[in-house]
């Protein structure tokens, strides 16, 4: 295996990692208004994440840095491409920052709502948009025989790339709701686990439309293995969701996203973007990628680094096990 086809799988677990760990954060935040009752109950949601949130929010930057380093010219035409939807999450991502920490800095109701409606609409949004602009990447757009890309921003919004926007924001949010009913105790612990059920039966639907459709039109045997690991861990996590077995039921939703991710990278390989306009003009992990001695370069460094990011990050929610609930929530200052 060539060194490009490593870091293109590498890649692919990066985006595996961001979606597992950043999908609940998207899904804890939207049920700030869908699941809380009250602003002691969305502190109780928000708390649950709030040791670990901006960490998980490193995968993204270890994924957008690997890309440009690996792949520039998949970089180059992805960001350039992509450059509205792509400005709107990171957007969102710096206001939805500010406003975890922001949030309680004054006692005011109103500055508290406003900081709350911001954690919504930047939880929400971002998690539209990435099943939207995987969707369209996996569709394939418009590049020409220059690799630039010679679309409009209304060319991203299709049937199929909107539907992949609907998946990852109901599968990231069920993804929540499981987390939720992981890390809270008392009622809010209940509510959270028969909103995910709700939520699952939504995503199940909809997942299964949207992974047959990129079987039927993109796919091949390796892809139909993990579609089917992906239909049969989502029902699996609802069906322990049920039982009332958090644990089981987060793992496997989880799994669920990871193998939805690997499929959509393994009906893309050996493609990074395909061309709509002409199969010949499609970035593949042979055109667009760097040298072999970057290549190998980067090799070394991510062999001394991952290792002692995952341990630390193992440690970190390790540290932050417990459950919480709203007993566990002081006076407003």
């Amino acid at each position: 295996m060539e060194l490009h086809d490593v870091w293109f799988a590498l890649i692919a677990v990066l985006w595996i990692g961001y979606f597992f760990l950043e999908g609940f954060d998207f899904g804890i935040g939207v049920l700030t208004k869908l699941l809380a009752r009250d602003r002691t109950e969305k502190r109780v949601l928000i708390n649950t994440i709030g040791p670990v949130w901006d960490g998980n929010e490193v995968w993204l930057l270890t994924a957008g840095g690997a890309t440009f380093a690996a792949f520039p010219d998949w970089y180059a035409t992805l960001f350039s491409g992509f450059y509205l939807p792509l400005l709107l999450i990171l957007v969102c991502l710096i206001i939805r920052g500010v406003a975890f920490e922001y949030r309680h800095k004054r006692p005011e109701e109103s500055w508290q709502a406003n900081w709350e409606h911001a954690i919504f609409w930047t939880s929400l949004i971002p998690a539209f948009l990435w099943g939207v602009a995987f969707a369209n990447i996996v569709r394939g757009v418009k590049i020409d025989q220059d690799k630039e890309y010679v679309g409009t921003f209304l060319d991203l919004l299709n049937v199929y790339s909107l539907l992949g926007g609907l998946v990852t924001l109901t599968l990231f949010t069920f993804h929540g709701a499981v987390f939720a009913s992981l890390k809270t105790v008392g009622d809010i612990r209940d509510r959270a686990r028969r909103t995910a059920t709700t939520l699952g039966l939504v995503t199940a639907v909809l997942a299964l439309v949207f992974l047959i459709w990129t079987q039927v039109s993109h796919g091949d045997g390796k892809s139909l293995i993990a579609m089917a690991v992906a239909v049969t861990a989502l029902l699996g996590a609802l069906g322990f969701n049920l039982a009332g077995r958090e644990g089981w039921s987060f793992a496997l939703s989880g799994i669920t996203i990871a193998a939805a991710v690997a499929m959509l990278f393994l009906t893309l390989f050996p493609n990074v973007m395909p061309s709509s306009l002409d199969p010949a003009w499609s970035l593949t992990v042979t055109n667009a990628s760097s040298s072999p001695y970057t290549l190998k370069i980067m090799t070394w460094c991510a062999a001394v680094a991952t290792p002692l990011v995952l341990l630390y990050q193992g440690w970190t929610y390790w540290v932050f096990r417990k459950r919480i609930g709203t007993q566990h929530i002081v006076d407003a200052h």
